[in-house]
């Protein structure tokens, strides 16, 4: 690498060292990439055998209109299939809100990606202040309407960090949103009912095949980038 390259590599969130709390974040934001990875060839290995479950390690929408037909079919409560959508969902929220808090307007350039040339940087500034006029407008509702707002979830919930959100207040609101996303999704599945149990358990045959089929995509594309940037 050369030392222009050097110079040209956008700033770490942290600034000029990182403290054990930026360690933390950086490393459960990396898992969060790698767990997101792991759980695509998951879905069509686990989605006609063990829906429920990849609904709760998920949050899966295939997996909640799956249980969601399962409900209609009285294999399990309606509630049972809304509650458990949630934790699968708002696993990662708060790394987010926490790295918003931390490293404030970094954190949203981070997540906005970290292009250094001047036409990256000035697209950059000019979506993060958009966000930030967005949030600031909606206020607390733009976390409960983060899964329904025309921007990726995470980016609201890095600027409901680096707003001052406290975490309990975010948690909760993240709780709300939360429900009001799988709360439809699973009453769809209800709606659909016995035919969509059996679109999945069609799926289901195929689910190794299919399973192998997304992992081989991942790796390609991941050899893809490497070679890209090599």
């Amino acid at each position: 690498m050369s030392p222009g390259a050097a110079v040209c590599r956008p700033p770490a969130p942290w600034g000029d060292g990182a403290e054990r709390a930026d360690t933390v974040i950086a490393l459960l934001l990396g898992f969060y990439v790698a767990y997101s990875l792991a759980l695509w060839p998951l879905v069509p290995a686990l989605i006609g055998s063990h829906p429920l479950l990849l609904e709760v390690v998920g949050g899966s929408t295939l997996a909640e209109v799956t249980v969601g037909a399962q409900s209609r079919l009285g294999e399990l409560p309606l509630w049972v299939a809304v509650a458990a959508g949630v934790p699968g969902m708002m696993m990662f929220d708060w790394v987010f809100w926490w790295a918003g808090r931390r490293w404030g307007d970094r954190a949203l350039h981070l997540a906005l990606g970290r292009s250094s040339s001047p036409r990256g940087v000035a697209t950059r500034e000019a979506r993060s202040a958009r966000l930030e006029r967005t949030a600031e407008r909606l206020g607390p509702a733009a976390v409960v309407l983060a899964y329904y707002l025309p921007v990726p979830s995470v980016l609201i919930y890095v600027v409901a960090g680096l707003s001052g959100m406290r975490l309990r207040t975010f948690l909760v609101l993240d709780v709300v949103g939360t429900l009001l996303w799988v709360g439809p999704v699973v009453g769809l599945g209800y709606a659909v009912g016995k035919p969509a149990v059996d679109v999945v358990h069609g799926v289901d045959r195929y689910s190794t095949l299919l399973a192998v089929a997304v992992l081989l995509v991942v790796i390609g594309v991941q050899v893809r980038r490497r070679r890209a940037v090599a």
